[in-house]
């Protein structure tokens, strides 16, 4: 008996002086991001007792690898995750959406950029934690805008003025997205069409299209028509612009440092000098921009969130992701600066506090320096302002999965290209997307 009570208690003292721990996955997997991430855990680890275990996951796998976890019960208490995820897994019972949406509340709703909200809205809770984002940018030379007295490139009219004014025999008036099995162009014809305020889904299926497709892909075609010819996609687009080639494309925020000379690969040739800054201090960003039939316009987004899962042990889960994202926020963004704009813009002593400690933070890969040592104050608020309407087909109807295999297909691509190609009017394009539409 005496022997029992002997092994009780060293049994009860372990399981008592040992370390609670979370397990997160992540698909920042790259080395240095993932060094970065287990200097965050240490810290939190330090400052609260709990031990995080993290995991990186490919993104390719998450899918699966959390379908398969759920399944066995073996699910890790937080993930990391893309917009496309969030409203399956809440339906599928993969995600908490209670505990999710109780740190959003914790850490304060008005906080957020509404965009990245929204888009993760289910019923009346947030059923996963925005973390990051960026927004796609229609990037364009502001010198060359004032030169030729050009409005900034807000909306279809604008652009379509630019486009004729500054088309010249040395220069390209836009590069648009032409090379059909590129997701660049899907990503760019999305945000062009959102623009227009087109939407392919409606809660349970699809919208049958009509004026604002054909408004959105006869402003598309004169865009490709001003672009050289051939398959285009991300890798021509910027290094026609670097060149000085061009004035107008649509990239992601990644550009930003590059720009500015600061990645030898991919390095800006409009002078001598490959480390010059000088296009960057040359160089505008919008956002959001309208169609004819949107007065409102449309950014398109890409948002990452932390999601506690129905296998979490939930309050170590939430402790985690309420330090990431508060008192370890500007750690958290610092994994990747240029590509992780703060969609937690402060709190309630500075409601800028973290756009602000963020915009300070060295970008780049060959050199690096903070974004406000390169553009100014107010390029910096309009880019990060772009999560406040940020957007993406079926996000509002719950119908993402829908709208992903739409874009997956890639049919739009390819029947929008047959319309720039004049091998198909712009109605028998329409008449040939809303027949693919009917499909899904």
């Amino acid at each position: 008996m005496r022997k029992i009570l002997i092994y009780l208690f060293a049994f009860t003292f372990l399981a008592n002086s040992s370390f609670a721990g979370i397990t997160f996955w992540t698909t920042e997997v790259q080395p240095a991001r993932m060094e970065k991430q287990k200097e965050m855990a240490k810290a939190f680890e330090a400052k609260s007792g709990i031990a995080v275990e993290v995991i990186p996951v490919e993104e390719k796998d998450l899918g699966k690898r959390a379908t398969a976890a759920a399944a066995a019960g073996d699910l890790p208490d937080v993930i990391y995750h893309t917009l496309q995820y969030v409203l399956p897994w809440a339906e599928a019972g993969i995600l908490d959406v209670s505990a999710n949406n109780a740190v959003v509340k914790s850490l304060g709703k008005d906080t957020f950029a509404p965009g990245a909200l929204n888009m993760a809205k289910k019923g009346g809770k947030i059923a996963a934690v925005p973390v990051d984002g960026w927004t796609q940018m229609v990037v364009y030379r502001k010198d060359l805008f004032k030169e030729f007295n050009l409005q900034p490139p807000t909306n279809y009219e604008n652009i379509s003025k630019a486009v004729k004014a500054l088309s010249n025999a040395d220069r390209f008036g836009f590069v648009a997205a032409t090379k059909t099995d590129e997701n660049f162009m899907s990503q760019v014809l999305e945000h062009v069409l959102l623009a227009n305020g087109v939407n392919f889904v409606k809660k349970g299926g699809t919208k049958k299209q009509g004026k604002e497709l054909k408004n959105a892909l006869v402003f598309y075609k004169e865009l490709a028509k001003a672009s050289p010819p051939g398959e285009l996609f991300w890798k021509q687009s910027r290094e026609l612009y670097f060149a000085g080639k061009t004035p107008m494309i649509i990239w992601s925020p990644f550009i930003m440092d590059e720009l500015a000379g600061l990645r030898d690969s991919a390095p800006p040739t409009i002078n001598s000098d490959p480390t010059s800054p000088e296009l960057a201090s040359k160089t505008g960003f919008i956002t959001n921009f309208s169609g004819p039939d949107n007065k409102s316009g449309a950014a398109w987004a890409d948002v990452r969130y932390f999601g506690i899962t129905a296998d979490a042990d939930t309050d170590e889960a939430k402790k985690f992701i309420e330090y990431s994202m508060d008192e370890g926020y500007t750690a958290t963004l610092s994994i990747a600066p240029e590509g992780k704009f703060p969609v937690r813009r402060g709190n309630a002593s500075d409601p800028a506090a973290f756009t602000k400690a963020w915009s300070k933070l060295p970008v780049g890969v060959d050199r690096k320096k903070p974004l406000t040592e390169l553009y100014s104050g107010d390029v910096i608020n309009n880019i990060v302002a772009g999560l406040d309407t940020a957007n993406r087909w079926g996000v509002k109807e719950g119908e993402l999965s829908r709208a992903s295999k739409i874009i997956n297909a890639q049919f739009l691509n390819r029947i929008t290209r047959e319309f720039i190609d004049d091998q198909i009017s712009v109605d028998e394009a329409v008449d040939k997307i809303n027949a693919e539409l009917a499909k899904f």
